[in-house]
């Protein structure tokens, strides 16, 4: 091998507002206009003329191919129709006619995105998007996805405490996890969607909420094997991505240690734990090693030397493509910056093979496209000298133990 086919198993697209239109449900359209025609985008970065990075297909190629990357699985990020802000973090509906919009909203960009990736299908998986606010409809949805073809899967949203949703470790979702393991939909979660909004208005409201959104996006791990449902469903994949890497082996660690204890006859904390998590037929770090991955934007170096205790074949990295914190314009730098000293073929699992057989990218398809875009082996082996003096993504940071 010569080249790495690098695949960022974290980029983000969505439609330009009013190009929802065509794809929304035509009896929604008229109310979308009046609505579309008073909402004020709250964020700068969708406004100004990078913002097209989103939408634009030939730009986007365009810069993907400066970066060295080959494919890519596509999350959300613009605003759908109904939606105070983007959807990954929206406080949830209050009315059932809100709720109702916000389907709709939803849909469209499922549509959309369909379209979007089959533009250039060999590098795109999108990531479908559903509700958790009506479980038959959200059945419904994953059904649609798959229908619709986006390879990426479905974007699980979180379940902030207090709005009435049912947590995922509930029994009320057994059919949902039924549906995606049937349909071989790849269940997503993304950080930054499962906790409360900084909305309370003190000074340090932002801070916390910064610190704290990777945690609530951590729950869903335990949730899911606590609650027996990666048992139950051996078959269905979890990603958890853009909320760290480093925090898995000690996690895993934890929940080993707690289902021993869960499970021993007569102990106390077995009967205070109750009888699901002690029937387990696993331990927790065996479901990680069946079942789960992480989508490692960006993998800084430091996460990187945990990479055996994490697991080299459960590593997915990824770019951010178009944020801010992303590592463009600067990809190939921080590849090295992370991979220098690492050997090939774990490289090439954690750049792209693994996510190549979770998301289904035909590497034969892309070869071509490596071949003349891909960071060569020499490259990334070449230990980056200095990080770029205007690099902005956290994928550059140093070690924030030793930097401390």
């Amino acid at each position: 091998m010569d080249r790495y086919p690098v695949i960022s198993a974290d980029c983000h697209a969505g439609a330009d507002l009013l190009d929802y239109r065509d794809y929304l449900d035509p009896r929604y359209r008229e109310e979308f206009d009046g609505w579309a025609e008073t909402y004020v985008n709250p964020f700068a970065d969708l406004t100004d003329p990078d913002a097209e990075r989103n939408w634009n297909s030939d730009r986007r190629n365009g810069e993907l191919d400066r970066e060295g990357i080959a494919g890519e699985v596509i999350y959300p990020n613009t605003v759908p129709p109904f939606f105070p802000h983007g959807s990954l973090a929206a406080p949830p509906p209050q009315t059932p006619r809100e709720l109702e919009l916000r389907w709709a909203g939803l849909r469209a960009h499922n549509r959309w995105l369909a379209d979007f990736c089959s533009l250039s299908p060999d590098r795109r998986a999108g990531v479908g998007q559903i509700l958790l606010g009506d479980l038959d409809e959200a059945v419904a949805e994953v059904a649609h996805i798959a229908k619709l073809g986006l390879r990426g899967g479905m974007l699980l949203p979180g379940v902030v405490p207090g709005t009435g949703i049912p947590p995922l470790y509930a029994e009320h979702w057994e059919p949902l996890w039924a549906a995606c393991e049937e349909a071989g939909v790849v269940v997503n979660h993304h950080g930054g969607s499962a906790g409360p909004s900084p909305t309370d208005g003190w000074d340090s409201s932002f801070a916390v909420w910064v610190y704290e959104t990777h945690w609530w996006a951590h729950r869903a791990l335990w949730h899911l094997i606590l609650s027996g449902a990666l048992d139950r469903h051996p078959d269905l994949t979890v990603v958890f991505t853009e909320q760290g890497a480093g925090w898995i082996p000690a996690t895993l660690t934890s929940l080993d240690v707690a289902t021993v204890r869960y499970g021993r006859p007569n102990s106390a904390i077995a009967r205070f734990a109750g009888p699901t998590a002690g029937s387990l037929t696993l331990k927790p770090s065996e479901y990680w090693n069946r079942q789960c991955y992480v989508g490692a934007s960006f993998l800084r170096p430091v996460e990187c030397a945990e990479r055996h205790d994490i697991g080299v074949d459960r590593i997915m990295w990824g770019s951010d493509y178009p944020h801010l914190e992303g590592t463009a314009p600067y990809t190939r730098e921080a590849l090295r910056h992370t991979f220098s000293d690492v050997p090939t073929d774990e490289v090439a699992a954690m750049v792209g093979g693994t996510a190549a057989a979770v998301y289904g990218f035909d590497l034969e398809a892309l070869a071509p496209l490596v071949d003349r875009i891909g960071p060569t082996v020499a490259e990334v082996a070449e230990t980056l000298p200095a990080v770029p003096a205007d690099a902005s993504s956290t994928a550059f940071e140093a070690d924030p133990i030793r930097a401390w």
